[in-house]
Protein backbone atom coordinates (compact mmCIF):
# COMPACT_ATOMS: atom_id res chain seq x y z
CA UNK A 1 0.00 0.00 0.00
CA UNK A 2 2.85 2.46 0.82
CA UNK A 3 4.38 1.71 -2.85
CA UNK A 4 1.11 2.83 -4.20
CA UNK A 5 1.00 5.91 -2.42
CA UNK A 6 3.44 6.86 -4.29
CA UNK A 7 2.10 6.56 -7.49
CA UNK A 8 -1.41 7.29 -6.64
CA UNK A 9 -2.42 10.15 -4.49
CA UNK A 10 -5.44 10.99 -2.27
CA UNK A 11 -7.02 14.72 -2.19
CA UNK A 12 -9.74 16.01 -0.31
CA UNK A 13 -11.37 19.54 -1.67
CA UNK A 14 -13.29 21.91 -0.57
CA UNK A 15 -15.21 23.72 -3.70
CA UNK A 16 -17.00 26.60 -1.96
CA UNK A 17 -18.83 29.34 -3.96
CA UNK A 18 -16.04 32.06 -2.92
CA UNK A 19 -13.18 29.84 -2.46
CA UNK A 20 -11.69 26.32 -3.17
CA UNK A 21 -9.31 24.73 -1.00
CA UNK A 22 -7.62 21.20 -1.96
CA UNK A 23 -5.81 19.04 1.08
CA UNK A 24 -3.09 16.48 -0.30
CA UNK A 25 -2.43 13.14 1.39
CA UNK A 26 0.79 13.88 3.29
CA UNK A 27 1.32 17.40 2.56
CA UNK A 28 -1.68 19.49 3.98
CA UNK A 29 -3.64 22.54 2.48
CA UNK A 30 -1.89 22.89 -0.66
CA UNK A 31 -4.49 25.12 -2.45
CA UNK A 32 -6.08 27.89 -1.15
CA UNK A 33 -7.79 30.52 -4.07
CA UNK A 34 -10.67 32.29 -5.19
CA UNK A 35 -13.36 29.81 -7.07
CA UNK A 36 -13.05 32.05 -10.41
CA UNK A 37 -11.80 31.13 -14.10
CA UNK A 38 -11.24 33.85 -16.51
CA UNK A 39 -12.21 32.95 -20.34
CA UNK A 40 -11.38 34.49 -23.61
CA UNK A 41 -14.22 34.20 -25.75
CA UNK A 42 -12.59 34.34 -29.09
CA UNK A 43 -10.96 31.74 -28.56
CA UNK A 44 -12.16 29.57 -25.83
CA UNK A 45 -9.08 29.41 -23.76
CA UNK A 46 -9.13 29.80 -20.39
CA UNK A 47 -6.96 32.94 -19.22
CA UNK A 48 -6.26 32.19 -15.91
CA UNK A 49 -7.74 30.57 -12.66
CA UNK A 50 -8.28 31.84 -8.57
CA UNK A 51 -6.36 34.40 -7.71
CA UNK A 52 -5.25 35.60 -11.09
CA UNK A 53 -8.81 35.30 -12.13
CA UNK A 54 -10.31 37.35 -9.34
CA UNK A 55 -8.02 40.25 -9.97
CA UNK A 56 -9.67 41.00 -13.31
CA UNK A 57 -13.51 40.71 -11.96
CA UNK A 58 -14.76 43.82 -13.20
CA UNK A 59 -12.18 44.99 -15.13
CA UNK A 60 -11.80 43.24 -18.20
CA UNK A 61 -12.99 43.68 -22.17
CA UNK A 62 -15.95 42.58 -23.16
CA UNK A 63 -14.36 39.63 -24.72
CA UNK A 64 -12.98 38.06 -21.64
CA UNK A 65 -15.49 36.49 -19.03
CA UNK A 66 -14.97 36.16 -15.61
CA UNK A 67 -16.72 33.78 -14.32
CA UNK A 68 -17.73 32.10 -10.65
CA UNK A 69 -19.05 28.79 -12.13
CA UNK A 70 -21.39 28.34 -8.33
CA UNK A 71 -24.09 30.02 -7.24
CA UNK A 72 -25.00 28.91 -3.52
CA UNK A 73 -23.24 26.04 -3.54
CA UNK A 74 -24.69 24.84 -6.59
CA UNK A 75 -22.37 23.99 -9.88
CA UNK A 76 -23.76 26.66 -12.48
CA UNK A 77 -21.28 25.81 -15.04
CA UNK A 78 -19.68 22.25 -15.43
CA UNK A 79 -17.24 22.76 -17.95
CA UNK A 80 -15.82 25.57 -15.56
CA UNK A 81 -16.19 24.31 -12.45
CA UNK A 82 -13.80 21.02 -14.32
CA UNK A 83 -11.45 23.57 -15.45
CA UNK A 84 -10.88 24.74 -11.74
CA UNK A 85 -10.65 21.22 -10.50
CA UNK A 86 -8.41 20.41 -13.16
CA UNK A 87 -6.11 23.13 -13.03
CA UNK A 88 -5.70 23.06 -8.69
CA UNK A 89 -4.78 19.70 -9.44
CA UNK A 90 -2.30 20.06 -12.29
CA UNK A 91 -0.40 22.13 -9.55
CA UNK A 92 -0.42 19.68 -6.90
CA UNK A 93 1.24 17.18 -8.98
CA UNK A 94 3.06 17.42 -12.23
CA UNK A 95 2.21 13.86 -13.31
CA UNK A 96 -0.80 13.09 -15.08
CA UNK A 97 -4.08 14.46 -13.69
CA UNK A 98 -5.26 10.73 -13.14
CA UNK A 99 -2.39 10.19 -10.70
CA UNK A 100 -5.37 10.85 -8.33
CA UNK A 101 -6.81 8.04 -6.45
CA UNK A 102 -9.65 9.54 -4.37
CA UNK A 103 -10.94 12.59 -4.39
CA UNK A 104 -13.41 13.13 -1.54
CA UNK A 105 -15.16 16.90 -1.78
CA UNK A 106 -17.71 18.81 0.68
CA UNK A 107 -21.00 19.24 -0.52
CA UNK A 108 -24.14 21.38 1.04
CA UNK A 109 -26.58 19.53 2.72
CA UNK A 110 -29.05 20.58 0.49
CA UNK A 111 -28.08 19.54 -2.90
CA UNK A 112 -30.35 17.61 -5.26
CA UNK A 113 -29.25 13.63 -6.39
CA UNK A 114 -28.58 15.74 -10.11
CA UNK A 115 -26.27 18.54 -8.48
CA UNK A 116 -24.98 15.74 -6.72
CA UNK A 117 -24.15 13.96 -9.30
CA UNK A 118 -22.53 17.13 -11.38
CA UNK A 119 -20.15 17.67 -8.55
CA UNK A 120 -18.72 13.82 -8.58
CA UNK A 121 -18.69 14.00 -12.43
CA UNK A 122 -16.90 17.24 -12.18
CA UNK A 123 -14.03 16.14 -10.26
CA UNK A 124 -14.12 13.05 -12.12
CA UNK A 125 -13.63 14.89 -14.73
CA UNK A 126 -10.99 16.98 -13.38
CA UNK A 127 -8.59 14.10 -12.55
CA UNK A 128 -10.13 12.18 -9.34
CA UNK A 129 -10.46 8.39 -9.73
CA UNK A 130 -13.15 7.73 -7.43
CA UNK A 131 -15.16 10.84 -5.63
CA UNK A 132 -16.56 10.03 -2.15
CA UNK A 133 -19.22 13.34 -0.64
CA UNK A 134 -20.03 14.55 2.22
CA UNK A 135 -21.76 16.99 3.76
CA UNK A 136 -20.17 20.21 4.54
CA UNK A 137 -21.60 20.37 8.22
CA UNK A 138 -19.86 17.11 9.26
CA UNK A 139 -16.45 17.80 7.95
CA UNK A 140 -16.45 21.41 9.46
CA UNK A 141 -17.44 19.75 12.66
CA UNK A 142 -15.17 16.91 12.13
CA UNK A 143 -12.27 19.83 11.44
CA UNK A 144 -13.19 21.79 14.43
CA UNK A 145 -12.54 18.66 17.21
CA UNK A 146 -15.84 18.61 17.66
CA UNK A 147 -17.18 15.22 19.41
CA UNK A 148 -19.29 14.32 16.41
CA UNK A 149 -19.01 10.29 17.19
CA UNK A 150 -20.71 10.44 20.47
CA UNK A 151 -24.29 10.45 21.30
CA UNK A 152 -23.88 14.28 22.38
CA UNK A 153 -25.29 17.73 19.97
CA UNK A 154 -22.82 19.43 17.93
CA UNK A 155 -24.22 22.59 16.35
CA UNK A 156 -22.51 23.88 13.14
CA UNK A 157 -23.11 26.96 11.90
CA UNK A 158 -21.08 27.26 8.36
CA UNK A 159 -21.35 30.71 6.65
CA UNK A 160 -19.64 30.55 3.47
CA UNK A 161 -19.45 32.93 0.29
CA UNK A 162 -23.39 30.97 -1.18
CA UNK A 163 -24.74 29.24 1.61
CA UNK A 164 -24.85 29.19 4.99
CA UNK A 165 -25.00 25.42 6.39
CA UNK A 166 -26.91 24.58 10.20
CA UNK A 167 -25.91 21.22 11.77
CA UNK A 168 -27.30 19.29 14.75
CA UNK A 169 -24.62 16.44 14.53
CA UNK A 170 -24.63 13.24 17.01
CA UNK A 171 -22.91 9.82 16.46
CA UNK A 172 -21.37 10.56 13.31
CA UNK A 173 -24.74 11.52 11.56
CA UNK A 174 -27.15 15.55 10.99
CA UNK A 175 -29.85 15.16 13.38
CA UNK A 176 -31.01 18.65 12.00
CA UNK A 177 -29.80 20.42 9.09
CA UNK A 178 -30.77 23.40 7.64
CA UNK A 179 -29.25 25.27 4.43
CA UNK A 180 -29.81 29.07 3.77
CA UNK A 181 -28.82 30.90 0.37
CA UNK A 182 -27.98 33.91 2.54
CA UNK A 183 -23.93 34.13 3.00
CA UNK A 184 -21.30 35.93 2.03
CA UNK A 185 -22.25 36.87 -1.73
CA UNK A 186 -25.42 37.86 -0.10
CA UNK A 187 -23.91 40.24 2.33
CA UNK A 188 -22.30 42.07 -0.54
CA UNK A 189 -25.24 42.06 -2.49
CA UNK A 190 -26.89 43.81 0.72
CA UNK A 191 -23.77 46.65 1.00
CA UNK A 192 -24.34 47.55 -2.86
CA UNK A 193 -28.17 47.73 -2.85
CA UNK A 194 -27.20 50.02 0.42
CA UNK A 195 -24.74 52.35 -0.86
CA UNK A 196 -27.06 52.28 -4.11
CA UNK A 197 -30.16 53.56 -2.49
CA UNK A 198 -28.42 55.55 0.49
CA UNK A 199 -25.96 57.25 -1.45
CA UNK A 200 -26.80 56.83 -5.03
CA UNK A 201 -23.08 55.40 -6.07
CA UNK A 202 -22.50 52.07 -7.75
CA UNK A 203 -19.86 50.35 -6.34
CA UNK A 204 -18.75 46.97 -7.69
CA UNK A 205 -18.54 43.40 -5.86
CA UNK A 206 -14.44 43.86 -4.63
CA UNK A 207 -15.41 47.36 -3.18
CA UNK A 208 -18.57 45.87 -1.24
CA UNK A 209 -16.17 42.31 0.32
CA UNK A 210 -13.29 45.43 1.29
CA UNK A 211 -16.10 47.43 3.13
CA UNK A 212 -17.76 44.28 4.67
CA UNK A 213 -13.97 43.18 6.23
CA UNK A 214 -12.95 46.54 7.16
CA UNK A 215 -15.99 47.93 8.86
CA UNK A 216 -18.77 45.19 8.76
CA UNK A 217 -20.53 44.14 12.13
CA UNK A 218 -23.85 42.20 13.25
CA UNK A 219 -24.32 44.68 16.40
CA UNK A 220 -22.84 47.65 17.75
CA UNK A 221 -19.59 47.49 19.55
CA UNK A 222 -17.20 50.05 21.26
CA UNK A 223 -14.90 51.34 18.09
CA UNK A 224 -15.93 53.44 15.76
CA UNK A 225 -14.89 52.41 12.07
CA UNK A 226 -14.83 54.44 8.48
CA UNK A 227 -13.89 53.45 5.55
CA UNK A 228 -13.44 55.30 2.00
CA UNK A 229 -15.42 53.73 -0.91
CA UNK A 230 -15.09 54.75 -4.54
CA UNK A 231 -17.80 54.19 -7.22
CA UNK A 232 -19.53 55.59 -9.94
CA UNK A 233 -22.20 58.95 -9.39
CA UNK A 234 -25.95 58.10 -10.69
CA UNK A 235 -26.49 61.01 -11.35
CA UNK A 236 -23.30 62.66 -13.09
CA UNK A 237 -21.79 59.36 -14.03
CA UNK A 238 -18.36 60.52 -12.76
CA UNK A 239 -16.53 58.76 -10.33
CA UNK A 240 -17.06 59.96 -6.49
CA UNK A 241 -15.93 58.49 -3.42
CA UNK A 242 -17.73 58.94 0.27
CA UNK A 243 -16.88 57.51 3.40
CA UNK A 244 -18.80 54.58 4.96
CA UNK A 245 -19.32 54.02 8.37
CA UNK A 246 -19.72 50.46 10.29
CA UNK A 247 -23.25 51.56 11.55
CA UNK A 248 -24.11 52.14 7.50
CA UNK A 249 -22.76 48.53 6.86
CA UNK A 250 -24.35 46.88 10.05
CA UNK A 251 -27.85 48.75 8.14
CA UNK A 252 -27.63 46.93 5.43
CA UNK A 253 -26.57 43.50 6.76
CA UNK A 254 -29.29 43.25 9.50
CA UNK A 255 -31.91 41.45 7.28
CA UNK A 256 -29.78 39.03 6.36
CA UNK A 257 -28.07 38.37 9.63
CA UNK A 258 -31.65 38.67 11.23
CA UNK A 259 -32.50 35.47 8.71
CA UNK A 260 -29.19 33.33 9.89
CA UNK A 261 -29.67 33.81 14.00
CA UNK A 262 -33.74 32.93 12.97
CA UNK A 263 -32.55 29.81 11.57
CA UNK A 264 -30.34 28.64 14.15
CA UNK A 265 -33.05 29.14 16.34
CA UNK A 266 -35.06 27.01 13.83
CA UNK A 267 -32.74 24.49 13.63
CA UNK A 268 -32.20 24.59 17.76
CA UNK A 269 -36.09 24.31 18.03
CA UNK A 270 -36.50 21.35 16.07
CA UNK A 271 -33.53 19.48 17.73
CA UNK A 272 -34.31 16.17 19.93
CA UNK A 273 -34.84 17.20 24.32
CA UNK A 274 -32.39 15.69 25.28
CA UNK A 275 -29.67 16.81 22.70
CA UNK A 276 -31.35 20.68 23.55
CA UNK A 277 -29.68 19.88 26.79
CA UNK A 278 -26.51 19.05 25.29
CA UNK A 279 -26.09 22.42 23.26
CA UNK A 280 -25.93 24.23 26.94
CA UNK A 281 -22.91 22.28 27.70
CA UNK A 282 -21.40 21.79 24.42
CA UNK A 283 -22.16 25.84 22.67
CA UNK A 284 -22.38 26.65 19.07
CA UNK A 285 -19.84 26.76 16.76
CA UNK A 286 -19.29 29.15 14.09
CA UNK A 287 -17.03 28.85 10.91
CA UNK A 288 -16.71 29.93 7.49
CA UNK A 289 -15.87 33.64 6.00
CA UNK A 290 -18.87 34.85 7.56
CA UNK A 291 -17.96 33.62 11.13
CA UNK A 292 -15.41 36.77 11.37
CA UNK A 293 -17.87 39.58 11.06
CA UNK A 294 -17.68 41.42 14.08
CA UNK A 295 -20.25 40.83 16.52
CA UNK A 296 -21.82 37.60 15.01
CA UNK A 297 -21.28 35.31 17.51
CA UNK A 298 -22.29 37.83 20.51
CA UNK A 299 -25.60 38.66 18.45
CA UNK A 300 -25.95 34.97 18.20
CA UNK A 301 -25.32 34.13 22.31
CA UNK A 302 -27.40 37.02 22.87
CA UNK A 303 -30.64 35.48 20.94
CA UNK A 304 -30.66 31.70 21.51
CA UNK A 305 -28.76 31.96 25.31
CA UNK A 306 -26.26 29.39 24.52
CA UNK A 307 -22.91 29.97 24.57
CA UNK A 308 -21.30 30.80 20.89
CA UNK A 309 -17.59 31.10 19.56
CA UNK A 310 -15.77 31.27 16.35
CA UNK A 311 -13.39 27.91 15.47
CA UNK A 312 -9.70 28.15 15.20
CA UNK A 313 -8.75 28.81 11.72
CA UNK A 314 -12.48 29.26 10.48
CA UNK A 315 -11.34 29.68 6.55
CA UNK A 316 -10.58 26.21 6.59
CA UNK A 317 -12.40 24.56 8.72
CA UNK A 318 -13.74 22.13 6.54
CA UNK A 319 -10.90 21.42 4.46
CA UNK A 320 -9.22 19.94 7.99
CA UNK A 321 -12.14 18.09 8.04
CA UNK A 322 -11.46 16.60 4.54
CA UNK A 323 -7.74 15.75 5.59
CA UNK A 324 -8.63 14.18 8.41
CA UNK A 325 -10.64 11.46 6.21
CA UNK A 326 -8.15 11.44 3.18
CA UNK A 327 -5.14 10.66 5.78
CA UNK A 328 -6.86 8.12 8.08
CA UNK A 329 -10.09 6.65 5.24
CA UNK A 330 -11.09 3.81 6.92
CA UNK A 331 -11.84 5.09 10.53
CA UNK A 332 -14.46 8.04 9.10
CA UNK A 333 -15.49 6.07 6.20
CA UNK A 334 -19.36 5.56 7.18
CA UNK A 335 -19.53 9.72 7.02
CA UNK A 336 -19.23 9.49 3.61
CA UNK A 337 -22.23 9.41 1.81
CA UNK A 338 -22.41 9.11 -2.31
CA UNK A 339 -25.07 9.94 -4.67
CA UNK A 340 -26.92 7.30 -6.38
CA UNK A 341 -25.84 5.66 -9.01
CA UNK A 342 -28.00 6.54 -12.32
CA UNK A 343 -29.94 3.02 -12.91
CA UNK A 344 -29.05 0.90 -15.84
CA UNK A 345 -31.64 -0.43 -18.51
CA UNK A 346 -30.94 -2.69 -20.22
CA UNK A 347 -33.41 -2.65 -23.87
Amino acid sequence: MALLDNFFKDVGIDLGTANSLVYLKGRGVVVNEPTVVAMNNKTNQILAVGDDAKRMLGRTPTHIRVVRPLVSGVISDFEMTQEIIRSFLKRVSKNSAFSFRKGILAIPDNLTEVERKSVEDAAINGGCGKVYLIQSPVSAALGANLPIHLPTASLIVDIGGGTTDIAVISMGGTVVSKTLKVAGDRFNEDIIGFIKEEFKLDIGEPTAELAKVLVGSAMPHGEKLEVNVRGRDFSSGLPREILVKDTHIRAALAKSIKSIVDSVKEAIEMTPPELTGDMLKQGIYLCGGGALLRGLPQLIERETSVETSVVDDPLTCVVRGLGKIVDRFDDHRELLNNPLKPMTINL
